[in-house]
């Protein structure tokens, strides 16, 4: 091979280092973005494969030559051609030169590295304690007032390892897609027409059935109603496949797409919703440094692109569809209410004294409602009690977000009190719902078996975990639920039904530090529970007694009782 002098070395590097970068960037996509770290980890990387390439270069111009010593011994010594280091003995300039161009290389990769590290320090909390708290702005909300009250067929009752199990046996029945086609893991949650959906797209798969397929692209995608558990399949027809997807190579990689349309914008991981007409879109939100160089991540806008047509468009906050669920990632929402709750007595206090310090539980859920997809967590102190001290709702489309102070128990200990009521079934509960049952806090749960299948369901009160109602429906589940509620002292309020007559039969029972008392009337097979703690009139009833009684109106053998006067 022809020994190259240092120029034509140094150009020969450089082509060769522009090749192996394209070729990195077409990988590992950063945003050429200064607030990006990706971009200093590729710079870094460039810069190595530089020097690499032209120290390989070099050692074409080195001899090694193998001489005996006097007393025997072989010696290695190596000389050079190299038009750099061929006259360094001769000339301190050229030695220093040749020094410098070595030392280069480190200089800059030491340079980049101190950006990120000095970069991420002064971005920190350390220094902008205030300006985190500040990423995510947190409203007083009434629970009763602002959460409403849903019908059975909006509570998304499902939880997503369901309608994965789901979605999964409705895919295995089609037998013209399963041997092409795997359902990806992603079930975003949406609401589509009003309705709690989960919907996730198809992947190819493997690279010879992405040949076979590429040209009409995938034929559609899956959707799982969160309700009446109708797993659905829906195929796109005939020319208008999904070309645009995280499965597919190449240019039409959605990640790899919005890379080369947006360059410098950098990105939330896309995913896939549908319109109210079900037109499949990848939404892509654009993230944001609020802080420093790499602090106080946050969205500002989202790029949406077609994923049949790959039409794409950026749209700035306020001008977001309507359609549009996901803009805000529940995890980025739960990490800067996280900064709200730990810094808004200052830095110091994050970690000295912690007064008024709280933080979001280890858990999460989702709720549709008014036409948008809602995040939910549970608040707690930072001293690691087993009790919530309030909730937080979170629109993941505007932001819009509202703290709700309503002391209670966790989600995991509701979740064990639902697991110990049907404790006989061994049944596991999925991740409670909040949900306003008759002006209560309620933890709703599904209560599924070893099979994933749902069984019952349960609801547990948030300010009294013991009260625990079950049901192998939703309308058994509500009225044991509300049964319970009546049988500890809490009044529900509700359209009540009135029944008189004659006392014939009393029975007592202790439930939860109560004194329950169940009233039969004659010619009537019902028995209405009183407690005592909710009216303490009750303990002076007698057998003979005549009395009106309104109660709820429930599906359960024993009602409860709301209030009673006598009758002469």
């Amino acid at each position: 091979m022809k020994k190259m002098d240092s120029k034509t070395r140094a150009i020969v590097s450089l082509i060769l280092t522009v090749i192996f970068a394209a070729i990195d960037f077409y990988f590992t996509l950063p945003a050429l973005n200064i607030r990006s770290t990706d971009l200093y980890f590729f710079l870094i990387t460039i810069v190595i494969a530089y020097f690499a390439i032209y120290m390989l270069l070099s050692m074409q111009n080195m001899n090694v030559k193998r001489t005996v010593d006097e007393n025997g011994r072989v010696i290695f010594t190596t000389e050079t051609t190299d038009d750099d280091y061929s006259n360094v003995e001769k000339d301190p300039y050229l030695a220093k030169k040749a020094v410098s161009k070595q030392k280069a290389p480190i200089y800059i990769v030491g340079l980049l590295f101190a950006i990120l590290v000095v970069g991420t320090v002064v971005s920190s909390p350390i220094f902008y304690a205030d300006s985190y708290t500040k990423l995510i702005d947190i409203e007083p909300g009434n629970f009763e007032e602002d959460i409403d009250e849903l019908s059975f067929d909006q509570i998304p009752w499902l939880d997503r390892a369901s309608a994965q199990r789901l979605g999964d046996r409705k895919m295995g029945e089609l037998a013209d897609m399963v041997s092409q086609f795997e359902v990806a893991t992603d079930y975003t949650q949406i609401n589509y027409n009003g309705r709690p959906v989960r919907v996730t797209p198809l992947l190819y798969g493997d690279f010879f059935k992405w040949l076979n397929n590429v040209g009409e692209g995938l034929p559609g995608y899956i959707t799982v109603d969160m309700v009446t558990q109708e797993a659905q399949v829906v195929r796109m027809g005939e020319g208008n496949g999904i070309k645009y997807s995280q499965s597919e190579l190449f240019f039409r990689n959605i990640d790899r797409y919005i890379r080369v349309n947006y360059p410098t914008y950098m990105f939330e991981r896309p995913v896939m919703e549908i319109d109210e007409d079900g037109h499949p879109y990848w939404i892509c939100p654009k993230v944001i440094k609020r802080i420093g160089l790499f602090g106080g991540a946050d969205i500002e806008g989202i790029v949406i692109v077609d994923a049949v047509t790959g039409e794409h468009a950026y749209y700035a906050p306020g001008d977001i569809p309507g359609w549009v669920d996901n803009v805000y990632r529940a995890e980025l929402l739960i990490q800067q209410y996280d900064y709200y709750g730990a810094y808004g007595g200052g830095f110091l206090n994050s970690i000295f004294g912690q007064r008024g310090v709280t933080m979001t539980t280890d858990g999460y859920n989702y709720l549709a409602m008014n036409d948008d997809v809602y995040m939910y967590t549970g608040i707690t102190s930072v001293g690691g009690d087993e009790s919530n001290v309030g909730f937080v709702w979170i629109n993941q489309r505007t932001k819009e977000s509202k703290y709700y102070q309503i002391a209670g128990a966790h989600e995991y200990s509701a979740m064990d009190s639902a697991e110990g009521a049907l404790q006989h079934l061994n049944y596991r509960a999925t991740f409670p719902l909040l949900l306003n049952i008759h002006g209560e806090p309620t933890y709703f749960m599904a209560m599924k078996d070893y099979s994933n299948l749902v069984k019952q369901y349960a609801m547990v009160n948030v300010q009294q975990y013991t009260v625990v109602g079950t049901g192998e429906t939703l309308k058994q589940c509500e009225d044991d639920y509300i049964s319970k509620l009546g049988s500890s002292g809490i009044t529900v309020p509700s359209e009540e039904t009135k029944v008189s007559g004659t006392v014939e039969d009393i029975r007592i029972a202790v439930i939860s530090g109560n004194s329950q008392y169940y009233l039969k009337l004659s010619g009537d097979p019902t028995y209405y529970a009183m407690s005592a703690g909710f009216d303490p009139r009750a303990v002076l009833i007698n057998v003979g007694d005549r009395v009106e009684l309104s109660y709820l109106d429930t599906e359960t053998q024993i009602k409860v009782v709301q209030s009673f006067e006598w009758l002469t």
